[in-house]
C-alpha cells in the first residue's frame, strides 16, 4: 500500500513513537485514556499524536482503542485472504496488496549454502522503512535478507527481544555468508525498501532452505495478515502436528522478515514476547497489518 504523503524515511522517524504509543495503548485501553493522555504519553500534542498515528498505521487511535476492545490481540480483524501457489512458486495477496510476494528461485544452490556462501555476490545495505531503519542483503537472485536495527537497543534479558543495533544485524547477516562476496550500498538497499513497502508488483525473494523450513515459510505465508498462529499450529498446517519445536528453529532461521511474515507466530502462550527484531516491532507490525487487513 503506498502512502505518497508520508514518506519512508518519515514513517521510519515516526515508528519509534508509534511503536511507544501501541505499547501504551495496548497496556490502557480497557481505561479509555483519551487523545490528549495518549498523546502526553509519547511527548506530542493531542493535534500532532492525532494526525501521525492515522498516516503511520491507517487507523485513528480510537480505532485502535475500538479494536482491541472487541477481541484478543491475536485475534484482531479476522479478515484477509491468502494464496499458496506451487512448491516452487508463492503467492500472497491481501487486500492491499501489502505482501505481494514471489519466490522466484532458491538465493543459494545446495553447495553454495554449505561453503557459507562462497561464489555469492551479495550487496547489504541500510534503508528507512514504516517500521524503523532495515538491513537488506539482496542477491542477483532476488532479496534474501531483511531485518530491523534499533540502535541503542538493550542487551536481551529473559524471554523477551529488544532489538539489536545496526552492527550486530549487519554481523549477524554476514555470517550467515561467511564466504560470499558482501559490499553494501546503501542506495540500492533504499530502492528495494521502496520496492517492499510502496510498490504492488511482486517482489523476488531469494533464500535457500531445507525442505522443512521451506513448508514451515510456506505455513506462515497461509496466515492472514494481521492475525498470528502458535508454532505448534504452524507445524500442524505445514503437516508437521508433532514438530512445534522444529517449527519455532525453523521461524527463528527465517532471513526474510515482513515478507515471509515469522511476526505472525507466537509461542505456545500467545506472548509476543520472542521476536528476534524486537516485541515493540513485532507489536507495530501486526497492527498495521490489521488496520489495511481492515
Amino acid at each position: 500500500m503506498t502512502n505518497t504523503a508520508f514518506s519512508l524515511s518519515e514513517r521510519s522517524v515516526a515508528y519509534a513513537r508509534m511503536a511507544e504509543a501501541l505499547s501504551h495503548l495496548g497496556d490502557t485501553w480497557r481505561d479509555w485514556p483519551d487523545l490528549a493522555e495518549c498523546a502526553r504519553a509519547v511527548g506530542l500534542s493531542p493535534h500532532h499524536f492525532q494526525r501521525e498515528f492515522t498516516r503511520w498505521a491507517g487507523i485513528s487511535p480510537k480505532q485502535y482503542q475500538a479494536a482491541l476492545a472487541h477481541a484478543a490481540a491475536g485475534d484482531l480483524l479476522r479478515e484477509g485472504a491468502s494464496l499458496l501457489d506451487t512448491s516452487y512458486e508463492t503467492g500472497l495477496s491481501g487486500p492491499s496488496r501489502l505482501h505481494d510476494l514471489f519466490i522466484a528461485h532458491e538465493g543459494l544452490t545446495p553447495g553454495e549454502a554449505k561453503t557459507g556462501g562462497q561464489g555469492a555476490d551479495l550487496v547489504m545495505g541500510e534503508a528507512e522503512t514504516p517500521f524503523g531503519t532495515a538491513v537488506l542483503v539482496i542477491s542477483r537472485r532476488g532479496l534474501c535478507g531483511l531485518g530491523f536495527a534499533d540502535d541503542g537497543a538493550e542487551m536481551k534479558s529473559g524471554f523477551e527481544h529488544p532489538g539489536y543495533g545496526k552492527t550486530a544485524v549487519k554481523q549477524d547477516f554476514a555470517s550467515r555468508y561467511p564466504n560470499a562476496s558482501v559490499r553494501e550500498d546503501n542506495g540500492e538497499a533504499a530502492r528495494w525498501a521502496t520496492r517492499i513497502f510502496e510498490g504492488t508488483e511482486p517482489v523476488p525473494v531469494a533464500l535457500y532452505g531445507t525442505p522443512f523450513r521451506r513448508q514451515i515459510w510456506r505455513a506462515l505465508l497461509d496466515i492472514p495478515p494481521g492475525e498470528t498462529r502458535t508454532y505448534g499450529e504452524v507445524a500442524t498446517a505445514a503437516g508437521k502436528p508433532k514438530a512445534a519445536r522444529a517449527a519455532g528453529t525453523a521461524i527463528g532461521a527465517n532471513t526474510i522478515s515482513w515478507l515471509i511474515p515469522c511476526h505472525r507466530a507466537l509461542a505456545s502462550d500467545g506472548r509476543l514476547h520472542n521476536y528476534h527484531w524486537g516485541v515493540a516491532r513485532k507489536r507495530a507490525m501486526l497492527t498495521f497489518e490489521r488496520a489495511h487487513a481492515a
